[in-house]
């Protein structure tokens, strides 16, 4: 037998069975890797099955499949990531920083200055003088100054 044959041989009940072994394979926890192949493998197993196509078109339409799915997903959750990275403070000092109320060290000038917040300096700007032992609290972020 040659490649070929085995190729034209491939029944709509193989895709079928390779589309589950792909997602059986997801459930080893692969992140999501298998589930959209397996997905395209299962769609092509029952397109198969309602029409005879050539092995070919099927393993073309596996791939478009594939890369339509992953893409498509991928996208999704891509903007899910965006959306909900702005409303995270972990591991992002300055958003956790936001509503911290201190005492001033020092006089403030107004423009930009140094301020201790905890174990470092930070550049804050104020639009007035403000003097030393004066509370404030941080109400924004602008780049690198509160």
């Amino acid at each position: 037998m040659d490649v070929f044959s085995i190729l034209e041989s491939i029944s709509y009940w193989h895709w079928i069975a390779f589309g589950l072994a792909l997602l059986a394979m997801e459930l080893l926890g692969t992140a999501g890797y298998f589930l959209w192949l397996g997905l395209s493998a299962l769609v092509v197993g029952l397109i198969l099955s309602i029409l005879p196509i050539g092995w070919q078109v099927q393993w073309s339409s596996f791939a478009a499949f594939s890369l339509l799915t992953t893409w498509l997903w991928w996208r999704r959750q891509w903007s899910n990531d965006k959306k909900h990275d702005q409303q995270r403070n972990l591991n992002q000092k300055h958003k956790q920083l936001i509503g911290t109320t201190i005492v001033l060290e020092e006089d403030f000038q107004a423009g930009i200055n140094r301020l201790r917040i905890g174990d470092s300096t930070w550049s804050a700007y104020t639009e007035h003088a403000i003097s030393a032992g004066t509370r404030v609290e941080i109400i924004d972020i602008d780049g690198i100054f509160y």
